[in-house]
């Protein structure tokens, strides 16, 4: 189960990730958060938030997870 959440977290910040660059090369290609109010701001807080959220449930998945025995 963890393992899945780890893989949601790391697609979650990849889409953040490649948002927030997308729209810091070209301000009017707002992506995938186009729909929300706030314009270039809103945004750009919205992809981070992204990245913030994919950083903490990878966090959390990757501190969770069961270790593989050794030897």
């Amino acid at each position: 189960m963890w393992t899945g959440v780890l893989v949601v977290g790391m697609v979650v910040v990849a889409i953040g990730g490649q948002g927030a660059i997308r729209l810091l090369i070209d301000h009017d290609n707002r992506g995938l958060v186009d729909w929300m109010p706030g314009g270039f701001t809103g945004a750009l807080l919205a992809d981070l938030a992204l990245v913030l959220i994919g950083l903490i449930l990878g966090g959390i998945a990757g501190a969770r997870r069961p270790k593989e025995p050794t030897g």
